[in-house]
């Protein structure tokens, strides 16, 4: 698995000095990202504004009940 950021890093870093996790754990992760530069924080993906407005509108449809 790769650091998607500098924080992820830093606080895999910090689990390591606390013991939490396996120091190959942590060499491996740092192996498989590499040096590539990462950005110091990343944001969580949102939904898209169509999806949710979509499911807003959306309404349930009753059948008419027919009388006898």
């Amino acid at each position: 698995m790769l650091f998607k950021s500098q924080a992820q890093r830093r606080k895999f870093a910090q689990l390591l000095v606390e013991r939490k996790i396996s120091p190959e754990t942590y060499e491996e992760w740092n192996r498989e990202t590499g040096s590539k530069r990462l950005p110091d924080h990343v944001k969580r993906k949102t939904k898209s504004t169509r999806e949710t407005s979509a499911k807003r509108t959306r309404k349930t449809v009753r059948p008419k009940r027919t009388r006898r």
